[in-house]
């Protein structure tokens, strides 16, 4: 069923044309994920099918009821239900001082309680731990109606989506498929792209060739020789005109050939970025980072109590767990060099955090990154090059780039310093895919210690090579993939699960034995009956310590 009709859109933010859309259509079963740089105009799109924004042309019909989820906005609605209240883990009223991740949930949760046709999110897995994402995403995925996302969570494109609309150079672009269908699309379009660049240049260079040998032939027609005969001088001087004249001819055609040629544009490529740092640099202790007895409270929170870790020298490792649980606090001890946390002595640590107070807001990009860099200035260009500031943006000033240009200029000046130990505290906020793409690959390349503090999980899965949990006041340390990570967790969870069925089985059968025993019965049944009595309750005890 058709939901949203648009045509001949255009909107225009002073005289830059921010969105130009021929026709875009939305149906009951579409699932759409919206994707590209930031500032493309996608919360202008989402604004305009919602018909919260008038296009400056165009037209725009929505069919039906529909929910629109922002981060930035308070809800339409100030009280839910308390069923699912509860499945949200949220109150029933709306209060501003819950936590960013609490206000979107309780946003969708009243936008799926309304029971609407359409639900547009606008990054509804901001400021949220994983569980609190993953939750939103389970609950999104059996919402029955059509669904319009803006979000740079891979993971949640991929799980949610059935298609991706990019927006670039002001167009859409429809892709069929999740997030990854979209990407591996672009990876084809991009060596075909190469392909067809590549033909072009042979086609060309072909002609090029054969104007030049047919050139040659020109210049090597023979004159008349001295002692021919008039008659024949004659002939032969209409010979070598006529041959030279083909040949022209066929110069003329074949510079025809090469302007009708359909110009190829070659494709963007970017070649990866390796931090080198020095051998003298290099820690070679084995452990670079140890926290042992570590015990945390501000007030009546606790934190930690007598937890420890290792962090081994080299390792990538991400630090995850629910909000509030002490992840960036144990970040900031490590920085602080507390009592509890010992860091190898050669340890020369690169901190990002989201409040970006390494950038001077009085100068320019480049002379930002240059002002503790010991990498020369070409580097630090390819650097920037690659976070998407090219030619004159490197003399732009910090103080009017937007909040993900900042965070990828002061990543780009940690990066280049003195450092051999990175800590990043939430580094992928208010990044686009591209640029978090590009963080990624770098961070993939970078050849010392990572500590990473993220919700992401994508970012995690293709960086981390080690993953610590905050959970009980302990952090426990799995060496492995998040991935693995994931398939121990919930082969754990499983387990559980069916030793819970059996405490439950036994339980009832130990009831069940209890009722019998209160019976009248003859003294070898009461023998067998009490036999099996300890017998299951030996069994219910051995379960119940095994969790």
């Amino acid at each position: 069923m058709l939901i949203v009709e648009c045509s001949k859109i255009k909107k225009f933010y002073g005289d830059r044309l921010i969105l130009d859309i021929d026709n875009l259509n939305i149906y009951s079963e579409d699932r759409i994920g919206i994707v590209g740089l930031n500032g493309v105009g996608k919360t202008t799109l989402i604004n305009i099918l919602s018909k919260r924004l008038k296009p400056d042309e165009g037209w725009v019909r929505l069919r039906g009821k529909a929910e629109y989820i922002s981060q930035l906005e308070n809800p339409d609605y100030y009280n839910i239900g308390s069923e699912i209240a509860s499945k949200f883990g949220v109150a029933t009223s709306w209060n501003e001082s819950m936590s960013g991740g609490e206000k979107t949930r309780f946003k969708l949760a009243g936008a799926l309680e309304n029971e609407s046709m359409l639900i547009f999110a606008d990054e509804p897995t901001s400021s949220m731990d994983i569980e609190g994402i993953e939750l939103v995403e389970k609950k999104l995925d059996e919402y029955k109606g059509a669904l319009v996302i803006i979000s740079h969570d891979r993971s949640f494109l991929d799980k949610l989506c059935n298609k991706i609309i990019e927006i670039e150079n002001s167009r859409i672009k429809i892709y069929e498929g999740n997030f990854s269908d979209y990407s591996n699309q672009k990876l084809h379009e991009i060596q075909r792209a190469q392909f067809e660049y590549d033909e072009y240049l042979k086609e060309k260079k072909r002609l090029e060739g054969a104007i030049a040998d047919t050139k040659q032939k020109v210049k090597s027609i023979r004159g008349t020789p001295k002692r021919m005969g008039n008659s024949e001088a004659r002939l032969h001087k209409m010979g070598g005109q006529k041959a030279k004249s083909n040949l022209d001819r066929k110069v003329g055609n074949l510079k025809k050939r090469i302007e009708h040629l359909e110009v190829k544009e070659k494709p963007k490529s970017q070649s990866p970025i390796k931090i080198d740092i020095m051998d003298s640099d290099r820690i070679h202790s084995k452990i670079i980072i140890e926290g042992k007895n570590i015990n945390k409270s501000f007030g009546n929170k606790t934190l930690f109590k007598n937890a420890e870790f290792f962090i081994y020298n080299g390792s990538k490792a991400a630090l995850i767990g629910p909000n509030g649980c002490g992840k960036s606090t144990l970040v900031k001890m490590i920085i602080n060099n507390e009592n509890s946390i010992k860091l190898s002595k050669n340890a020369k640590i690169g901190y990002f955090s989201q409040d970006m107070n390494i950038l001077n807001e009085n100068s320019n990009i480049i002379d930002n990154v240059m002002e503790s860099s010991i990498h020369p200035e070409s580097f630090a260009r390819l650097i920037l090059a690659r976070l998407l500031f090219k030619g004159e943006d490197i003399y732009k000033p910090v103080d009017v780039l937007s909040g993900g240009e900042q965070i990828k200029v002061s990543f780009a000046k940690i990066l280049l310093q003195d450092i051999n130990l990175l800590i990043l505290d939430e580094p992928t906020n208010y990044l686009d895919i591209n640029s978090l793409e590009v963080m990624e690959d770098t961070l993939k390349e970078y050849d010392r210690t990572l500590l990473l503090v993220s919700h992401d999980r994508s970012l995690i899965s293709k960086v981390a090579n080690q993953i610590m949990v905050i959970e009980n006041y302990k952090i426990k340390t799995f060496n492995g993939t998040y991935e693995e990570y994931k398939e121990k967790n919930n082969a754990s969870k499983t387990n559980n699960q069916d030793i819970n069925m059996q405490i439950i089985l036994l339980e009832n059968k130990l009831s069940q034995i209890i009722g019998k025993l209160s019976m009248q019965l003859k003294k070898e049944e009461l023998e067998a009956l009490d036999n099996e009595y300890y017998e299951t309750l030996d069994m219910l005890n051995k379960l119940k310590n095994s969790k």
